[in-house]
């Protein structure tokens, strides 16, 4: 028999009656009543209450011993009359009476409490983490994510996929964000970095005849901080299949978030079949190419309105000559609001950087009419052609926006969700998929007003070879998809491009002559040279994944040991200054800022 304990302290129930049992865990809370003292013991899998009298000689040593120092009791279980059942947990019929106990682990006094799930600041939090994830929240959240990942690697291998390790220490790369390096000592002067993501090694797998690989990919890059993004490092189900075309990873993606989705939360999901979105049309209807898709609302394109004779607004209509476009968002059924509703919206638009949004309400009298700061110089025609553009109703709201394209796909895509949350039309309680595809392979840069790769530069470009549009690049759409669930992007994925001479040439309108392909893509360029097969993946991230079935705002509630938005660890007190020796072995030199 175990010398610490017979049974887990989420494991005693009613059959367990009269039994004489071992439990050792934490003392989570103390509740002394004068003649007895209850406590709750805890571990890894859940508490059970256990009780000492003031006639056992212990019950005085128990009475001063500290929340969380680790015990180990020896006791009977005992049924709990029907007033003291507590139904919150699985133990929660029984309770354990305390022949004796002994001290494993003491503790010191405690910098935050551990039985509560009480907000402290991020640095007690991160700097005691080992305390902060006794707590039930967040050690519920890394059990979670535990069983996420061993879920994963379970469907993925019943789907056909092998699970491969990529190597960590790797080539600096020229493409995406800022690497973390690695100076070699055998090597003096050269640096490894580590994987940005294993996108090259996954390709060359590929390349190599292995038909199915995935692996949980640990991945770093130099990023700051954001609440769906930690500092430094994430990890990704990274996964990469040859013989494909993209609805063979639509479809094995749909397969394993469906299963992962249902099992792990009690959410809804809207569609089982993951609804295609063209990147231009979300970006037309939302405003962004990472769209809620709980919020109901859409975005009309109506800048046509704008130049009819009877529309008076000159302010925008002297910017829709210009080259502007205005775009509308309907809330719906606001007749009644108060005028403060409309002026907070407007409000808040400023302060997220734009203009403001002009807007008026739908009203019918003996005609067609609008009320509102703008309604006034809008005909009933106009308004009717505004209502056959956007299926406005009378009562309903229309705000506008009117600039650059971009800076209004901008303001209504926050301007969307905003109202949707001011009227509540979003069930949080719902998870809605979508794949944003047909992403442009090329876009003009807004500083240098030259060609650029809009997403992959090593995605597969749509439709046959021999009639790509060279010559009207902007024309051509890639073989690229995200996918996004209620509003967060969840992964990209291409299909790749597998042909040397069209990379060349993909590559050559977006300013790099063949030397520099094969100088900064030296290993993918020759591998792809001695037969390669058609392939394609994508990357989903955990933590995010994780965090929509954790119900988390926030990464860190479900990464084990997080650093701080400066990329610090303060527990481990990592980045740390190094020795002189271990400088010098690897040819470096520190030099001061003045």
């Amino acid at each position: 028999m175990n010398k610490y304990r017979t049974h887990n302290c989420g494991e005693l129930n009613l059959k367990n009656n009269d039994e004489e049992v071992l439990l050792s865990g934490w003392i989570n809370k103390k509740r002394d009543h004068g003649n007895l003292i209850f406590i709750d013991l805890r571990d890894n899998y859940g508490l059970t209450q256990c009780v000492i009298d003031k006639k056992n000689k212990q019950f005085n040593e128990l009475e001063k011993t500290q929340l969380e120092t680790v015990i180990r009791i020896s006791g009977k279980v005992v049924k709990r009359n029907s007033e003291t059942v507590n139904k919150d947990i699985e133990t929660g019929e029984i309770e354990v009476t305390i022949f004796s106990f002994d001290v494993l682990g003491t503790c010191k006094e405690l910098p935050i409490p551990v039985f509560t799930d009480q907000e402290y600041s991020e640095e007690i939090r991160l700097k005691y983490r080992f305390l902060d994830l006794r707590r039930k929240k967040v050690h519920e959240n890394i059990n979670l994510r535990s069983k996420v990942i061993s879920f994963i690697r379970n469907e993925m291998e019943k789907m056909g996929f092998n699970e491969f390790q990529t190597p960590i220490l790797t080539s600096s790369s020229p493409e995406g964000a800022r690497d973390f390096l690695v100076p070699s000592r055998l090597n003096p002067g050269k640096f490894y970095a580590l994987p940005q993501a294993p996108q090259q090694f996954k390709q060359l797998i590929m390349v190599s005849g292995f038909d199915r690989y995935f692996q949980i990919a640990p991945c770093f890059r130099d990023e700051d901080a954001r609440s769906d993004r930690s500092p430094g490092e994430f990890y990704q189900l990274d996964l990469e299949m040859s013989f494909v075309e993209q609805e063979d990873v639509f479809e094995v993606i749909e397969k394993l978030f469906s299963k992962l989705f249902k099992k792990f939360s009690k959410f809804k999901i809207l569609n089982e079949k993951f609804p295609k979105i063209t990147f231009v049309d979300a970006m037309l209807k939302y405003g962004t190419d990472k769209p809620d898709l709980r919020n109901p609302l859409l975005i009309y394109e109506v800048s046509e309105v704008f130049k009819r004779e009877d529309v008076k607004f000159d302010i925008f209509k002297n910017l829709v000559n210009k080259g502007n476009v205005v775009r509308a968002i309907i809330a719906p059924q606001t007749s009644e609001k108060p005028r403060s509703f409309f002026d907070n919206i407007d409000k808040w638009s400023k302060d997220q950087g734009a203009s403001g949004l002009a807007y008026f309400t739908l009203e019918q009298k003996s005609d067609l009419s609008a009320k509102g700061p703008i309604g006034k110089f809008f005909s009933s025609d106009s308004l009717k052609e505004i209502i056959k553009i956007t299926g406005a109703k009378v009562k309903d709201t229309i705000f506008f926006s009117c600039g650059k394209k971009k800076e209004v796909e901008n303001i209504l895509s926050l301007a969307r969700n905003k109202i949707a949350e001011e009227l509540k039309l979003i069930n949080h309680n719902q998870f809605s998929f979508c794949w944003i595809i047909d992403y442009p392979m090329y876009e003009i840069n807004e500083e240098t007003k030259k060609i650029q790769f809009s997403h992959n530069p090593f995605s597969m470009p749509q439709g046959p070879i021999e009639k790509l549009d060279f010559k009207n690049p902007l024309n051509i759409k890639a073989y690229q998809y995200d996918i996004v669930c209620n509003g967060i992007e969840l992964s990209s994925g291409a299909i790749r491009n597998h042909v040397p001479d069209l990379m060349y040439k993909l590559f050559n309108l977006a300013g790099y002559d063949k030397n520099a392909v094969d100088e900064k893509f030296s290993g993918m360029i020759n591998a792809l040279s001695y037969g390669a097969p058609p392939h394609g993946g994508i990357a989903p991230g955990i933590d995010r994944i994780v965090m929509l079935l954790a119900n988390e705002e926030n990464i860190r509630e479900i990464t084990m040991f997080p650093m701080n938005q400066n990329a610090q660890d303060l527990m481990m007190k990592a980045p740390s200054s190094v020795s002189e020796k271990q400088l010098k072995e690897l040819g470096l030199l520190i030099k001061k800022k003045n």
